[in-house]
């Protein structure tokens, strides 16, 4: 399992910077003197077996969180636990067990996307038998032989994608972290991620993907968690979170959600 507690992350603008942001007129609330409060107290936790949807209008906080999760970034306050293990204090603990795939996921253009996954999955000191089985069932679960032998610069947006997952979870992971996975994609290839990570449900890992398509959380997510100015403004399960709107409309529960929350 994983849990998020009263996270936090402040970054410090530099003197150009921050000189240029006082002549302005100021209406988001995450500004300070001289800082933003990206993350200002994110709590959510995904359990083994469960797919979990982080939403949030654009520059919410969603992706600084999850560079938190990965160990990418330090968090300003508040705690980040795999299994009763503290990431920011053991780092090399979480990252042998964290699959993240981001925006900025990359691939050596020059090597083939069988060259690409192996060279990362020797990097998690994966065996030669092991790292040929797990290739065989990642290829096939992501319809990715039939481009396997391609260099990385001449593949497709869909074949690219498919190729930085198939990069961001050849060490089998027991947490999958998703950055708007399926932005970008044709039909078919978003189609071939979203069974991908449906796969995952009720196996022994946690799963957690941010998204603004609210048909792939209806389809896919146990559970909700809506970030709107770095702050947590719903925590809970997917028929609760559809609960919020008349209808049952994620749509119109979203919009309830960040609404009420900023006229509050």
């Amino acid at each position: 399992m994983i849990e998020i507690k009263d996270l936090a992350k402040t970054f410090a603008y530099d003197k150009k910077e921050a000189k240029q942001r006082k002549k302005k007129v100021i209406t988001d609330p995450r500004e300070g003197a001289g800082v933003f409060h990206a993350v200002r107290d994110v709590s959510f936790k995904c359990e083994q077996g469960k797919v979990l949807g982080l939403l949030g209008p654009n520059g919410a906080g969603k992706t600084t969180t999850l560079r938190m999760l990965s160990t990418a970034l330090e968090p300003t306050a508040g705690q980040i636990l795999i299994n009763g293990h503290d990431v920011t204090k053991e780092p090399l603990y979480a990252q042998k067990l964290i699959g993240f795939l981001s925006g900025k996921t990359g691939l050596y253009h020059r090597l083939t996307v069988q060259e690409n996954v192996e060279y990362f999955g020797r990097m998690h000191g994966l065996g030669k038998d092991e790292l040929a089985s797990r290739i065989d069932q990642i290829f096939t679960m992501l319809d990715m032989h039939s481009f396997a032998g391609k260099r990385a610069d001449d593949l497709s947006t869909g074949m690219m994608q498919r190729a930085s997952i198939a990069r961001a979870v050849i060490h089998d992971p027991k947490v999958l972290v998703f950055d708007e996975p399926t932005t970008g994609l044709d039909v078919i290839s978003a189609k071939t991620v979203l069974d991908f990570i449906e796969s995952f449900k009720g196996s022994d890992k946690a799963v957690i993907f941010s998204t603004h398509h609210l048909h792939e959380v209806e389809r896919l997510c146990d559970d909700v968690t809506l970030i709107d100015l770095g702050e947590t403004k719903f925590n809970g399960t997917t028929a609760q979170f559809a609960a919020l709107s008349d209808d049952g409309n994620l749509y119109d529960a979203f919009l309830k959600t960040v609404n009420d929350k900023e006229a509050a």
